[in-house]
């Protein structure tokens, strides 16, 4: 017994240092950045609080708006589309195709490279004047118009073009190890009922799978929380602000704009709508657990 208490408070002091580390530096971050958000900081930080006057002018702020929009648009569509192809491809390589590890390298490469080669990588792709609308022209097709990237009806979604190509990978891989998990009596069954595979992928494995689902969701949501570099290297923001994006307004309001108040008034929404998001399936889940 000794023996073990000994190991045991080893293992506590070893780990202690990391917690007092994310203590102090993330959830004492966050506490700081709330707390900003009451005073009337501008380039450097001031701790007289003065209400919420920074919210009211951050919804004012008609870039704001635009990037509020913008975060729903680009991240319903990049977590919706992402999961849709990256299942549909681990379910694809789930049939014992030839050349597997071929093709699974091809489909994951994307996610070796960071965001801002991703966003370079698209924006030259994009270009219309030497992209694929040149290269499509060059062929001999002069009406041929692509140039998404410079409309800001249509810019928006060439960030989900990009984000697409650069996360659907990743969900393969994390689905692909889901079915590979899959009981081999379940499939036995489902040869033995006769039902079709495509019904049993829908109405009886991928319903298995949900738990995976939600860490996809869960890791694609924190891509569009973090997405300030793709916009950097695609389209920093433009045409004009249409590409605006909830993280890129705050480092402009913070590092540009030398107004730490207002970045963090921004930052603080960001989070409460991170937390309005997961919220509820944590209480879902936790719940039927009990239950």
């Amino acid at each position: 017994m000794p023996a073990l208490a000994i190991r045991n408070a080893s293992s506590k002091a070893v780990l202690l240092p990391t917690v007092v580390v994310m203590i102090v530096c993330f959830y004492g971050s966050i506490l700081w950045t709330i707390y900003i958000s009451f005073t009337r900081s501008g380039m450097l930080p001031s701790y007289s609080l003065q209400g919420v006057a920074q919210y009211v002018r951050l919804f004012h702020t008609a870039r704001w708006h635009t990037a509020f929009a913008n975060m729903f648009i680009f991240g319903g569509l990049y977590i919706v589309a992402a999961i849709v192809l990256g299942t549909l491809l681990a379910i694809l390589m789930d049939q014992q195709i030839r050349l597997e590890s071929v093709f699974r390298t091809i489909f994951l490469y994307p996610l070796a490279m960071s965001f801002i080669v991703t966003g370079l990588a698209w924006q030259w792709f994009l270009n219309p004047t030497m992209g694929l609308q040149h290269f499509v022209r060059s062929l001999g097709w002069e009406s041929f118009t692509f140039n998404w990237i410079v409309d800001r009806n249509y810019a928006i979604y060439t960030l989900v073009f990009a984000a697409i190509w650069h996360g659907t990978g990743l969900i393969m891989a994390i689905m692909l190890a889901g079915l590979r998990g899959i009981d081999s009596e379940i499939w036995r069954a489902v040869r033995v009922e006769g039902i079709p595979r495509w019904r049993a992928y829908l109405r009886i494995v991928i319903p298995m799978l949900r738990p995976l689902m939600v860490t996809c969701v869960v890791l694609l949501a924190i891509d569009v929380v973090k997405s300030y570099d793709l916009v950097i290297a695609m389209t920093k923001g433009g045409p004009g602000t249409s590409t605006d994006l909830p993280a890129k307004f705050v480092v402009d309001m913070s590092f540009e704009r030398a107004n730490i108040g207002l970045a963090s008034a921004g930052a603080v929404i960001m989070l409460i709508v991170v937390l309005a998001a997961v919220g509820p399936y944590l209480y879902f889940e936790l719940g039927r657990k009990n239950r």
